[in-house]
């Protein structure tokens, strides 16, 4: 399918459909493939399903591989939905012995499974859908029965539970009760069926016959005891189940891949069945397979060796017939319509009465006994009757391949695979999407009253459209042959392999092609194909085919014997011959290609020398009319020159003219506008001079008017300050007079006391004046309330600094530690700059961001961010000077912890990392510019192509980082910067002086760096 699928045409649809077709093989190998003890994946389906290995595996064998690996690559959720669990011994229907394959991985093709269905077409609710149907043929073998007595004396059969945990229900009106498996409530949750239909449906069974409806239980009219009958109704519903789950799988593909248009098209079909099988124990499997394998072999020996001799006889060649053995009579025996094991097995499972293997077995003895290939202990024929290798129950057939020994139990069982009408009405009533396209059947609109085929002759007539669809064809073979038993590597088994060979009829089939002709043609298509090889048949031939390919054949001298001539055909012994004719045509097609290139060749220059010719007259057409329109436009251009010239000149004296008339009349203006203005600035003198003599007269008398009231003013405040002394002097002669009265009533530390707490009086109402007057909490606010005493003084200088202090704390403890060290970075900038650099003042207000680019955020940078291993401190874009010429290139500036990083600005390349620990020091002017300039510890790896000078914008904030990072490293030294108007770099082999001028006026502009000679960088300021 692979090959198929590659070799195939091209397109989004065909690539589509190839895609679904090799996908469909892992979902069919999971549904239809099992491990059996000579193939771990042989397929079980080729007309119809092996359906009973659902409910039973031979020993050594596994189930369908769907089971285990959905038991083993599902997820938990999966299994929790689906109500599994993991352990394969949890589940009867699994074979344990085998449950484990080496090679074959359950868990991953159980992905590879649900992957393919969803590329073939699957939705994902059908997939779930198929799951839960396997799910439930898992719990429907867990279901265990136990056989219950009525009151009517008849047993039925009643679901039981291992663990006894289930409630009690009773079951529509039946006296007694009941307990439902575990099992079989989590299967009825699953298909959406209620518990009591389908318990009922293992319960009891109904019988319709015309207009007459009888219910009964699953009593011993049939087997032994009802609960076997109960096991025999379970596992026909298992296998009913899963066998329809795979016919829809198939026709679900098949409507996925088939082709959308109905006209007709060429169709090849691939057929992959089972090898021949012969077992230890040979049932009813084995016994359809090796029927099939027959039929095939029949085809074969019909559409190869037979039809091969026919053609030669039909053809008139001369032909020894070769002697083969035709299995018609085995096929006969197995499928004829009266007499055939199919037949009477049919017959058996249809008759009424009791219906047994052993009463099949006692068919078969009396009336296959006399065939040939038919072996049985109790057949008539006396010579099978001490042949101990022949149990009694069981029967042999010689088949082409060899004798098979079939066991009778099981045939009448497995052939009726009977699915009683009360359990697919149940799943017809189930609200599961898929049940009621399986059990089409159930639906009670539509009873069918007869009974449904058996397997057997279903089969067969699978098996008979087969051979019909296989004989209208032209099939070729591929037959396998097992080296040996073991399915081991390396090992050849000669009788194995030499058993195969024989009975697959190779032999005869080797000596029949050895015998004929290896090629065989009609003589239209020979001729046609081979005319060539001679100069009569080329190029056409006028005569009969065969005639012609007589004069071909003799033409090129080949041998009599190695060729015949039939009525239609031409037969070619050996395939030697038949490669000499084809590389004799495959030269002489060299040779018509050489001369066709020859003649193509030819035809081709002569074209092209005609196009050349016939362009050449069009080129000097069209050259010469170009000629002449040059000609023309340049005539037509010089005469226009010549009249602009003339129109221009008229023009200008004109316009001289005018100018001149105006200029005359602005003169005449000026002059008046000049005159009035001298008149008018006379007059303006003459009224200013006499408003400054008004002006004058005012000024002293106001004067005079001043100092009249000064002097008054003085007077009076004299006289204020003797009243005010006069009335001093009184209180302090009150106030000795009242001591020296009561003086002899204190003591003598009265004075004291009195100071003591005078002072203490104002204190107290000094502090709780200042509480009032305080000041704001802003630490810049640098207002303090007047000091009311003096004596105060030093108390009051101590309480402003503490009152500072603690506000400066307070406003510090709100703080982020993001913006404590932007204010740490600030004052360091601040400690470094401050007085130092000009440029200074203008950065105090702008806060230092960091990363400018968003380097980690900006996809344009995301392959440099993953290249810097450490945090970016500062992410910007500098302009290195050149130290060729002085200009400035763009480049990203990154600074790490331990490294800077100089890198494209366009694609992000890194151009160049400096580890800090090779940076001496940073110099920079004192004026207002922004270049820095970077120098590095002679002998370090970096110092290679020397110092490095740059300008940035933000060049206080860089150096500030810079400081910062060695400062906080204990690993490296503190970076020292140098504040100089001239200093010296190191580029390359090379030092440079920088020197920093103040530009003149005239040639103020921007700051701008150039390079004077090769000693000296001069970097123009302009002057503030």
């Amino acid at each position: 399918m692979s090959y198929v699928a590659a070799v195939c045409g091209k397109g989004q649809e065909v690539n589509k459909v190839k895609e679904q077709l090799l996908q469909s093989n892992p979902v069919l190998e999971a549904f239809g493939n099992a491990k059996t003890v000579r193939n771990d994946n042989s397929s079980r389906f080729v007309n119809l399903l092996e359906k009973s290995r659902v409910v039973k595996q031979p020993r050594g064998e596994r189930n369908f591989h769907v089971f285990y690996q959905l038991l083993s690559g599902a997820s938990e959720e999966t299994l929790r939905k689906l109500k599994l669990e993991r352990d394969f011994s949890k589940y009867n229907y699994l074979s344990l012995d085998s449950a484990t394959v080496n090679g074959l991985d359950d868990a991953g093709s159980f992905k590879t499974v649900r992957n393919a269905m969803q590329i073939v077409g699957f939705m994902e609710d059908e997939i779930q859908s198929i799951l839960e149907l396997v799910a439930a043929v898992l719990k429907l073998g867990n279901i265990e029965f136990k056989p219950e007595s009525r009151v009517n004396g008849f047993d039925e059969s009643r679901v039981k539970d291992k663990n006894g945990k289930c409630p009690v229900l009773h079951h529509l009106g039946v006296p007694g009760a009941q307990t439902l498996g575990f099992n079989l409530k989590e299967m009825c949750e699953l298909l959406g069926i209620e518990q009591s239909v389908l318990e009922r449906a293992f319960s009891f069974r109904t019988v319709e016959a015309k207009m007459e409806k009888v219910s009964t239980t699953l009593n011993v009219a049939q087997v032994s005891t009802s609960v076997q009958i109960a096991y025999y109704a379970r596992d026909a519903l298992a296998k009913n189940l899963y066998s329809r789950l795979f016919s829809w799988l198939v026709n679900r593909i098949n409507e996925s891949i088939k082709a959308q248009s109905k006209a007709r098209k060429k169709v090849m079909g691939v057929l992959d069945i089972y090898g021949f099988e012969i077992f230890e124990d040979n049932s009813f499997e084995q016994f359809i397979i090796n029927y099939c394998n027959e039929k095939l072999q029949q085809i074969f020996i019909e559409l190869t060796l037979r039809e091969e001799q026919e053609e030669y006889i039909r053809e008139g060649i001369e032909w020894t017939n070769i002697e083969y053995f035709n299995n018609a009579i085995i096929c006969d025996l197995i499928e004829n319509n009266q007499n055939g094991i199919l037949a009477m097995l049919d017959e058996e499972c249809l008759r009424p009465g009791t219906v047994t293997d052993e009463t099949f077995l006692d068919k078969l003895n009396t009336i296959c006994a006399e065939h040939q290939h038919f072996e049985s202990r109790l057949s008539k024929n006396s010579k099978f009757l001490t042949d101990h290798s022949l149990p009694h129950n069981c029967f042999r057939i010689q088949h082409y391949a060899g004798k098979v020994l079939y066991r009778a139990e099981g045939f009448v069982d497995k052939n009726n695979d009977l699915l009683y009408r009360d359990l697919s009405q149940a799943m017809y009533k189930a609200n599961h999407a898929l049940m009621k396209l399986l059990f089409p059947e159930g639906n009670p609109a539509k009873v069918n009253l007869k009974r449904p085929p058996t397997a057997g002759f279903q089969f067969k007539a699978s098996v008979g459209t087969l051979m019909k669809n296989l004989l209208t064809k032209n099939p070729n073979y591929i037959r396998c042959i097992k080296p040996n038993d073991k399915k081991a590597a390396h090992i050849f088994t000669d009788a194995l392999v030499c058993h195969q060979v024989h009975y697959l009829g190779l032999m005869e089939n080797v000596r029949v092609r050895r015998a004929g002709y290896a090629f065989r043609q009609a003589y239209e298509p020979c001729l046609e194909r081979y005319k060539m090889l001679c100069k009569q048949t080329w190029p056409h031939w006028k005569g009969p085919a065969r005639d012609g390919v007589k004069v071909l054949l003799t033409d090129l001298q080949v041998p009599a014997e190695e060729f015949a001539y039939g009525r239609s055909k031409i037969f070619i012994r050996n395939p030697k011959t038949l490669f000499f004719l084809e590389e004799k045509r495959r030269q002489c097609l060299e040779d018509l290609a050489a001369l066709i290139q020859k003649i193509y060749r030819g035809w081709k220059c002569r074209t092209h020398f005609l196009l050349l010719k016939k362009s050449q007259v069009v080129v000097a057409a069209w050259f010469r009319r170009f000629a002449q329109q040059k000609k023309y436009q340049n005539i037509r251009c010089s005469a226009l020159v010549v009249q602009s010239f003339i129109r221009g000149w008229k023009a200008r004296k004109l316009l001289r003219e005018l100018k001149h008339k105006k200029r005359c009349e602005e003169a005449v203006t000026t002059i008046s506008a000049y005159w009035h203005g001298t008149q008018a600035r006379w007059e303006l003198r003459r009224l200013k001079e006499e408003a400054r003599n008004k002006q004058a007269v005012s000024v002293i008398w106001a004067a005079w008017l001043g100092t009249k009231a000064r002097r008054e003013l003085k007077r009076l405040k004299e006289e204020a300050r003797r009243k005010h002394a006069i009335a001093v002097i009184w209180a302090y002669w009150l106030g000795l007079k009242v001591r020296r009265e009561y003086r002899k009533f204190f003591r003598a530390n009265a004075g004291k006391k009195i100071y003591e707490f005078t002072i203490q009086r104002i204190t107290q109402k000094y502090l709780l004046g200042l509480k009032k007057t305080m000041p704001s909490m802003s630490p810049i606010d640098k207002s303090w309330p007047n000091l009311p005493y003096s004596f105060l003084d030093v108390s009051h200088q101590e309480l402003r600094r503490m009152f500072h202090l603690w506000r400066c704390k307070k406003y510090r403890s709100q703080f982020t530690a993001e913006r404590k060290a932007t204010f740490e970075e600030k004052l360091a900038a601040s400690e470094l700059f401050k007085d130092k650099k000009a440029l200074y003042v203008s950065s105090v207000g702008q806060p230092f961001k960091g990363d400018y680019l968003e380097i980690t955020k900006n996809p344009k940078y995301q392959k440099l961010s993953t290249l810097v291993e450490d945090k970016v401190l500062l992410a910007d874009v500098v302009s290195k000077i050149n130290r060729a010429n002085g200009k400035g290139t763009p480049r990203i500036l990154l600074l790490t912890k331990k490294s800077l990083i100089l890198a494209e600005q366009k694609t992000g390349q890194m151009k160049v990392s400096l580890p800090l620990a090779d940076l001496s020091s940073v110099s920079v002017s004192t004026q207002n510019d922004s270049f820095f300039a970077l120098k590095l510890k002679e002998g370090s790896a970096s110092a290679a192509k020397g110092d490095f000078l740059m300008n940035s914008d933000r060049m206080i904030e860089i150096i500030t980082k810079l400081h910062c990072t060695g400062a906080a490293s204990a690993e490296r030294s503190q970076i020292k910067i140098d504040f100089s108007d001239e200093f010296l770099l190191q580029f390359k082999q090379d030092k440079v002086c920088v020197k920093f001028i103040q530009s003149t006026p005239k040639n103020s502009g921007g700051v701008s760096c150039k390079r004077k000679n090769n000693r000296l960088l001069e970097v123009s300021i302009p002057s503030p």
